[in-house]
Parts: C-alpha cells; structure tokens; sequence
C-alpha cells in the first residue's frame, strides 16, 4: 500500500478502529477458490461500463443462490456483480461475492437492518445512519467531516448505508457502482463497489488468509468483528457449492 493510501486510510479509518481491543487471534477463513463456488455471468457478455454492477449477474443465478443462502437478490447482485467486474478487469485481488455478502451481513443483515430494505432499484429504504462517532462507549471519537451532508450530523461523523462507510472513507473510496452518475452510499451497487475497492487495495490478494484478515479489518479491527463476518462467508460459499 503506497504512502498516499496509507495517509488516507489512516484518516478515514484508524480513529474508528481506536477503541478496538484485540484479545485473541482471528480466525482464517476458508480458501478461496476460483471456481468453487462459481457466479455466473450474464450471457450477454457486457461490461461492467456498460451495464452496472446488478446486470453482469446470471438471473438464474441469482434466484438459485438466493434461496440457498437467504440474501435479498438485489443486495446479492451488488455481491455477486462486484467480484465479476473485478474479475472482468483482470484485478489479481481474487475478492468473492461471498465476502462482500459476509461484510454486508454483519454490518447491516444485508440492508434489513431495523425493518429496512433495499429496493429494486438497489436503493436503501429508509435510509441506513448509525450512531454518532463522539466517543461515547466502545465508540472512537471522530468529529465531523463532511458537515453533515452524508449522515445529517454537522457535528459528529456517523456511518452510513447498507455496507456502513463513514464520511472521511466514504470521500476518498466512494464508487459508482450503478453508473448513474452519482456516488451514494445508501445505493447498494455504489456501496458495494466501494468497499471491493477498499478491500482489495488495503488486502491485495484475498486468496491468502493473512490478506484477506487485514482486508477485513479495514473495516473493523475487532476480532469478535473478523470472526463474525468468517462464519457469515464461510456459510454462504457452502450454501452455494453445486449451484
């Protein structure tokens, strides 16, 4: 990770991991393999530039992996379009749907947080704004970044949307996953394509155990966080296996 990045990181994220305390090792999760389980792409062979993260997915796909897993088709092909838009680029991140869904389980049950949803146009309803970051409890103090515009707090930085991205990280990450022309964290496809980004440069190749822990804890450095979102992923690639 360049000196940049790590300046940015370092910003938008080690004062949210501040109070944080790690009181055992993580737990590595299961290998990833490039064609266990396998997301099918869509036969029309288009591109992530021109079709959006949600359309690069097979329809059958996604109904048969829906069901065997439990997540909400729309959020599941913001996962699933992700890791074949990487894919497309040629990225050497080896990053899995089942990652991004093991992330987006944890931080907010795929969008279902609290009687929410996400809608068919990939849209959080209501919208996702987590508690303030003043320093209170567990909480790390990080005063506001963004004068409210993303979180509606002029005062303290809060996190925000299905995938829970804070204002500062959210600035330097945020990522146009539906190609609409605007970068909105309460968009499933711009959330999730943000946090493959982040992922994947903070990780670089998550088919190694070791990368694929410190990815994690790009979002949360918790143990009890790493190993939540471990048991999430490794549920879901099984629950897919044979599709």
């Amino acid at each position: 990770m360049g000196i940049a990045l790590a300046a940015l990181v370092a910003v938008g994220l080690v004062l949210f991991f501040a109070s944080r305390v790690e009181r055992t090792e993580p737990v590595d999760p299961e290998p990833i393999s490039p064609s266990v389980p396998v997301v099918e792409a869509g036969e029309s062979g288009e591109q992530f530039g021109d079709a959006g993260l949600a359309r690069l997915v097979d329809d059958e796909w996604v109904a048969a992996a829906s069901d065997a897993t439990g997540i909400p088709e729309r959020a599941l092909r913001a996962y699933a379009g992700a890791e074949i838009a990487f894919r497309l680029e040629g990225s050497t991140c080896q990053i899995d749907w089942a990652t991004l869904a093991g992330i987006g389980y944890v931080e907010s049950r795929h969008g279902t947080l609290q009687g929410g949803l996400i809608d068919g146009s990939g849209q959080q309803v209501p919208e996702i704004v987590g508690i303030p970051l003043d320093g209170s409890g567990s909480t790390a103090s990080v005063p506001d970044t963004d004068g409210g515009v993303l979180d509606g707090d002029a005062v303290w930085d809060r996190a925000v949307g299905p995938m829970q991205f804070i204002p500062s990280t959210w600035d330097f990450i945020g990522a146009d996953g539906n190609l609409d022309g605007v970068k909105d964290p309460q968009h499933i496809d711009d959330a999730v394509l943000s946090s493959t980004r982040l992922l994947c440069r903070v990780g670089g190749d998550l088919s190694d155990s070791s990368s694929w822990i410190e990815a994690v804890w790009s979002y949360n450095r918790s143990v009890e966080y790493n190993r939540a979102v471990t048991d999430a992923t490794d549920r879901y690639r099984s629950a897919v296996e044979g599709l």
